[in-house]
């Protein structure tokens, strides 16, 4: 995710998305999904601004491109912030859960239910 100063044109901003992306498949790696997030208030004022226009990109690849993208950002006066999160661990982990949790559904399902008795019949006919 990176976020760029809120005074930069459109077309600029466009351009800037575009290029990210080709960087990205340039060395090797894969965008899965772009989110052009649009304004947003910063939570706190950067450089006197209190405003952004932030841009989420997932990607798939080695890491060699985070490398490459993050000096580039680095660099880059349009961007005023960035940040680089894995994510590859945690979906692991969540798959993991998932599966318990549906195998344990699964389990349970498989129980012999009880024979229910029908609610208009007494006690003592039971």
């Amino acid at each position: 995710m990176y976020i760029i100063d809120p005074e930069t044109a459109a077309d600029k901003i466009k351009k800037l998305n575009t290029a990210v992306g080709k960087l990205i498949e340039k060395e090797g790696g894969s965008v899965v999904r772009m989110d052009d997030i649009g304004r947003k208030p910063l939570a706190y004022s950067i450089d006197k601004k209190i405003e952004g226009h932030y841009v989420l990109f997932e990607i798939e690849g080695s890491g060699q491109e985070i490398a490459e993208l993050e000096r580039r950002m680095r660099v880059n006066d349009m961007i005023i912030r960035y940040m680089t999160v894995r994510v590859d661990e945690d979906r692991k982990k969540a798959e993991k859960m998932k599966t318990k949790r549906e195998s344990r559904s699964a389990r349970r399902a498989s129980f012999r239910k009880t024979e229910e008795v029908p609610a208009e019949m007494t006690e003592a006919e039971a």
